[in-house]
């Protein structure tokens, strides 16, 4: 027996909201799953490709080597990708020096958010950067609320709050059903770095 392909919600025109100008999303991917820097990589692609500039604020992510900052020059200019950390705060173990940093790097977001120069802002990581307490999710939550009408904003990592879930237009949850690491495989270059 043949089986159907399942029906397709119908949409109603009537809630579709039409804008003379283009409606800047928030966009949060988050989850325990993996891919959510990937998806949100994917979108700077369909971005730049439509002639889009975006740029890719990374929170935690230092000078280690990784492949999407290679592929990142080659869409330069179109592109920027900025790692402002020093790594996984496991790896720094100073909760001081952390909290400065995030500061420092949401000060640069913010700048970036207003000065309008991209259409597509990612702010990588940032959402493990609120659940550690680095950044106060109110102020996060209150600025992105007044963000430039037409940009498109982008929230990564782990443990979303519910404040900025709340604000999304979009939010995809990344859920981990299976990883090479349970069966003692390490991080694949290209894959996962």
């Amino acid at each position: 027996m043949v089986k159907r392909a399942p029906r397709v919600r119908k949409i109603d025109k009537t809630k579709i909201i039409r804008t003379p100008k283009r409606k800047g999303l928030i966009i949060v991917h988050t989850g325990d799953g993996k891919g959510k820097t990937t998806a949100a990589l994917g979108l700077v692609l369909r971005a730049v490709g439509t002639g889009m500039k975006a740029i890719m604020i990374q929170f935690m992510k230092g000078s280690w080597r990784y492949g999407e900052l290679e592929a990142a020059k080659r869409l330069a200019p179109d592109f920027t990708m900025l790692p402002m950390g020093e790594g996984f705060t496991w790896e720094t173990k100073d909760r001081k020096k952390d909290i400065a940093l995030s500061k420092k790097t949401w000060e640069f977001c913010k700048e970036t958010i207003q000065n309008k120069k991209y259409d597509l802002v990612i702010l990588d990581e940032i959402n493990y950067v609120l659940g550690y307490g680095f950044l106060e999710t109110r102020e996060v939550v209150d600025f992105l609320k007044q963000k430039p009408e037409g940009l498109h904003l982008v929230l990564t990592g782990r443990n979303a709050p519910k404040e900025l879930i709340d604000i999304a237009d979009l939010v995809t949850e990344m859920k981990e059903i299976k990883h090479p690491f349970q069966k003692g495989i390490i991080a694949q270059r290209g894959i996962e770095f």
